[in-house]
């Protein structure tokens, strides 16, 4: 670490350039990878607090759809026949005005099931997300009026989205009322189906477990796709300017590896004094970067859909720092082929 630690404190300005790179990557893939995780919860957190390990849809056609899936009473009938556990849900879009307020655009989910923190409904009564709780000003006791039937707020609770809309949850038969050509229900989350082929076969459905069911919303593909796209050129765009910068710094170096190895040292302590090099830059770097992430996070709040967890912030550092090292090792190619005799004027 002698050298390393050397080269650092006599090449100060170039070690520092790379480190603002590292950071100015870092910023990137952290506040990237919270963006996608803020925008997949605010696309399809209600779809994953749905019970039951399958959802089923009407068979369309084409791939399941939440927008265009509508059930009939004998398809649920159906289903109810087959399967230990099945829980009728409608999906739809309204607005939703409170006290004289500008209408919001919400999600209508209707349900007779409690599931998760979420209690079951009463007719005449709706329990809000807590984003449709903001959006329409409204609390628990209050009343909320959507598609001209007034609705009491039974509760706020739970931090539901769907497509970018925040949940209001009612009961399935206020939701068919208000929703007269959407069906009976819109899809069914099951558990403790036998034979689920057979039985979509019989009702003309389709299904899907939960997580193939985020792909039945329409931006969800598309949306998620791009942003982990974007975030994985950012690590193959770390790797390449680590390894860059590493090559030429070795290259510029290789009079002064020459005489290292004159002078006994080994290719392999060479190899682990390079590696602690950059693992102090890349460390410092992205430590830096993360650091200014978790602060405009902070500072941003509620204005961008943003989620600061370990997956977002510790991982992708991980993967940057592995990275980072893999680039920087193929750099170290050159200090085997480094010639001590050079050292020693054999070159001239």
């Amino acid at each position: 670490m002698f050298v390393a630690l050397r080269d650092l404190r006599a090449a100060r300005g170039r070690f520092a350039l790379i480190t603002l790179v590292v950071t100015l990557v870092a910023v990137l893939v952290s506040f990237l990878s919270g963006l996608t995780a803020g925008l997949a919860h605010q696309n399809v957190s209600a779809v994953e607090s749905l019970p039951g390990d399958t959802v089923v849809f009407a068979d369309t056609g084409g791939a399941p759809s939440f927008d265009g899936s509508m059930l009939t009473g004998e398809q649920i009938a159906t289903w109810r026949a087959a399967a230990r556990g099945v829980t009728p849900v409608g999906i739809a879009r309204g607005k939703a005005n409170s006290d004289g307020s500008a209408p919001a655009q919400v999600a209508l989910f209707g349900t007779d099931t409690a599931f998760g923190n979420r209690p079951a409904t009463d007719a005449g009564t709706v329990l809000l997300s807590t984003g449709a709780a903001a959006d329409l000003g409204a609390a628990p006791g209050g009343s909320v009026v959507i598609g001209g039937r007034a609705f009491v707020v039974s509760a706020v609770r739970g931090d539901d989205w769907y497509s970018h809309t925040p949940v209001v949850w009612m009961t399935l038969a206020d939701w068919q009322a208000l929703n007269p050509r959407s069906g009976a229900a819109t899809v069914l989350a099951v558990s403790g189906a036998t034979d689920p082929e057979a039985v979509n076969a019989t009702a003309h459905t389709r299904t899907t477990d939960l997580s193939g069911a985020r792909s039945a919303i329409g931006s969800y593909q598309a949306e998620n796709g791009s942003l982990t796209l974007m975030t994985a050129l950012l690590f193959a765009i770390s790797a390449l300017v680590i390894g860059a910068f590493f090559t030429v710094w070795t290259i510029q170096r290789m009079p002064d590896i020459a005489t290292l190895k004159a002078l006994g040292a080994t290719s392999g302590s060479l190899v682990r004094d390079a590696l602690v090099q950059a693992a102090t830059v890349l460390t410092a770097g992205i430590a830096t970067g993360l650091g200014i992430t978790v602060a405009a996070a902070a500072l941003l709040g509620d204005a961008v859909p943003f989620v600061l967890s370990p997956a977002t912030t510790l991982l992708p550092s991980l993967a940057l720092i592995l990275l980072g090292l893999l680039g920087a090792a193929f750099a170290l190619r050159f200090l085997f082929t480094a010639d001590p005799l050079t050292a020693l004027g054999a070159g001239r």
